[in-house]
This record gives C-alpha cells, structure tokens and sequence, in this order.
C-alpha cells in the first residue's frame, strides 16, 4: 500500500544508503513492488522531517538481486547520494504501483466516513450511520489497520466508546479484513464498519 504527501503525489519508496561510486542509491519500495521504477523518469526526493522537496530526472533504475538501485541525474557520488539517505521518493498517481483487487491507496482512504447499517434483521429500512472518519491507515502485524478518529455525535456508540477518561475522542485501529471491513468505495469516502464491538 502506497502513501501519500499530498493529494496526488505518492511516497513510492525510500532511499537506503548510497551503492557503488557513481551516485547510485538502493530503494525501498513502499509497496514491496519494484517494476514500476523502471517507467520513471522524474522523481521527486523529499525530507519527511523538514519537507525539503528536489526533483530529479531519472537515469536508470534496475534491479540487482532482490534489491532496486537508482540512478539520478546530478547525484553522482556516494557521498552526494548518501547525503539523501532515509528521504521519501515522491512521484504523481500515474507513476505509482498499479492497484490489484481490493488494493487501495493510502492517501484515498484517508477522510473516508466509517458507517456501520445496522444487523438488526431492519437493516435494509436503517440508514447507515456515520461511526468515524479515517485519519491513517497503519501497518500491524497481521496486516494493516484503519485509524478511526470516532464520531462525537453518533447514538450507536456509547460515551465510555467515543471518549477517553480525559473527555478526548478516542481513536481506534480497525483491522483491514473481511471480516470488519465491507465495501470500501473510495469515490465517495465511504467504508462499511460490519461489527460495532471492534470499536470498544
């Protein structure tokens, strides 16, 4: 699963050290793909602590082994390209890992409502009902989790649910699997909640 920086440009990948000595870099791919580097030919390197943004023509990109090496043009020494060491390569929608079935971007979850329909035998009269917004989608260990910022006004959910011991919204980790998750339409930033109790 690829993330996002901004609304259209995806972190496709990570640099991982310097290789060799012509300035060539090895990459960590975000979604553990590497075929798609290989259309590049402009990235976009980025500073995921200060922000820093510099755009690159890129020369080659290949695989070697089961590693990615990248070359860009401008960086040509190991201590230029060490110097980029741990920041985010950035490249639009159309360069990003081609999606398989039930594959989403990162960024197009984000602000998704989180409704639950009711499983009260009325569920095709009940309207759904917002349960939360998606703020983030983490990796577990089994698999990655929706972080849910949980709906202050919502009746289906209790005060000891919705608010921490503070008086905070609380915020939850809903596992992105079947068996929690339905319909997923990015489209119109809705996902299916299919079992409230995930929630408490």
């Amino acid at each position: 699963m690829e993330q996002s920086n901004q609304n259209d440009e995806f972190i496709v990948g990570f640099v991982r050290g310097s290789h060799g000595i012509s300035g060539e870099f090895k990459v960590e791919s975000t979604s553990g793909e590497y075929e798609h580097f290989a259309s590049m030919k402009e990235v976009a390197l980025r500073n995921g602590k200060t922000g820093e943004q510099k755009s690159f023509s890129v020369e080659y990109a290949k695989v070697g082994g089961r590693d990615l090496y990248m070359k860009l043009a401008g960086i040509d020494s190991p201590e230029l390209a060490q110097k980029f060491n741990k920041w985010e390569i950035v490249v639009p929608r159309e360069n990003a890992c081609p999606l398989g079935e039930n594959e989403w971007y990162i960024e197009d979850l984000k602000n998704c409502a989180l409704v639950y329909k009711g499983n009260d035998g009325l569920a095709e009269k009940s309207a759904p009902i917002q349960v939360g917004t998606i703020t983030d989608v983490m990796e577990g260990g089994s698999g990655n989790l929706l972080e849910v910022c949980l709906a202050e006004k919502c009746d289906c959910l209790s005060e000891s649910v919705k608010f921490d011991s503070n008086g905070k919204v609380r915020t939850v980790y809903v596992p992105l699997k079947d068996q929690f998750i339905g319909t997923v339409d990015v489209k119109n930033k809705i996902i299916q909640l299919m079992h409230l109790w995930i929630l408490e």
